[in-house]
């Protein structure tokens, strides 16, 4: 249940009047989302678990998001309390942020159009995005995204007693072998990128249009392993990479204008150490004991799911020149 304080918090923020209806919907590694019904509004109220966003940060999505919405990329829009802040702090600990809601639905992989439905959403982030080598506010990009966790990382996790910990030392090797094709990227190719379009954050909206969502990630990138790892997180998951659908999503991102190319194993470096350091992650919540049982069981359920989806090192080798060569040149047209 939503804690009394978190809504009388809102409801000062906001001016909602006493008749706040909230019902929980769906949450993720960071947060977790209420649906609010105040009246005859409905919005998408955000409980933030972990560090906040910076203000830098902040200002820097409310940008990007603007840039995107101009060019036909669809979000929900982030909404501002009647001081002007897109950030609370709730007593007692945690923070809010409030959007529109939007009624979403998920997007099946499968269906026909997706991969070109998809390839020509990240064209359009992409052809938008400013160029940057930094975080906002400053500073390197983050280790999450190409740096893999070292080998004895894994240690406490692969020993420990818990369920999974017999599945995560059996793939002990295959991290490795993961981990090994992770290398930074060039900084003087990075664009600012959402880091974080699974199907989760990428959904159906009223009319069928894909709408994007969750944007707490936000920050530098190249845009070739950007979409590298959209390509696995939207078409692997199962005994191997559905290479039809991402030759296809391929080919309308390249025709679409989208400036990232494939060319190779390293490609894949956002995918790979972004996957690993999350798995790790995980498993250091499932087994912290003064963790509170809602994210404990919440991590069971996400490590599950990582050690099912990891991508075997070979299709990382061989997904370059399987998708018809197109990643061999940055004019390639399709």
């Amino acid at each position: 249940m939503v804690e009394e304080e978190l809504v009388a918090r809102a409801r000062e923020a906001y001016g909602w009047g006493e008749d706040v209806m909230v019902t929980a919907g769906p949450r993720g590694a960071l947060g977790q989302i209420w649906r609010v019904e105040a009246g005859a509004a409905r919005y998408a109220l955000k409980e933030i678990f972990a560090e906040p966003p910076s203000a830098a940060l902040v200002e820097a999505e409310l940008d990007f998001t603007r840039r995107a919405a101009g060019a036909g990329v669809r979000m929900p829009a982030s909404l501002p309390d009647r001081a002007g802040r897109h950030l609370l702090a709730v007593p007692g600990g945690g923070w809010l942020r409030l959007y529109e809601w939007v009624d979403l639905r998920p997007v099946d992989p499968a269906d026909r159009a997706t991969p070109d439905e998809l390839g020509a959403l990240l064209a359009r982030l992409h052809r938008c995005a400013p160029a940057t080598a930094v975080e906002a506010g400053g500073g390197s990009p983050h280790p999450w995204y190409d740096r893999a966790p070292a080998p004895g990382a894994w240690e406490r996790a692969a020993s420990s007693d818990a369920g999974w910990a017999g599945r995560l030392a059996d793939r002990l090797a295959w991290l490795a072998e993961l981990a090994a094709v992770v290398a930074p990227a060039d900084p003087a190719g990075m664009i600012v990128c959402h880091r974080d379009l699974h199907p989760e954050n990428v959904l159906a909206g009223p009319g069928g249009g894909l709408v994007v969502v969750d944007w707490d990630n936000l920050g530098p990138a190249a845009p070739g392993r950007e979409l590298a790892g959209a390509l696995f997180d939207w078409f692997c998951d199962g005994p191997g990479p559905d290479l039809d659908a991402m030759r296809r999503m391929y080919e309308v991102y390249v025709r679409e204008g989208g400036p990232g190319r494939i060319t190779g194993p390293a490609d894949f470096s956002m995918l790979v150490a972004s996957r690993l350091n999350f798995l790790l992650e995980q498993t250091g919540v499932a087994l912290d004991p003064e963790a509170e049982p809602r994210h404990r069981a919440w991590a069971e359920r996400e490590i599950d799911e990582s050690l099912r989806i990891l991508p075997d090192p070979r299709w990382l080798a061989e997904v370059p020149d399987l998708l018809g060569g197109r990643g061999r040149g940055q004019t390639t047209e399709p």
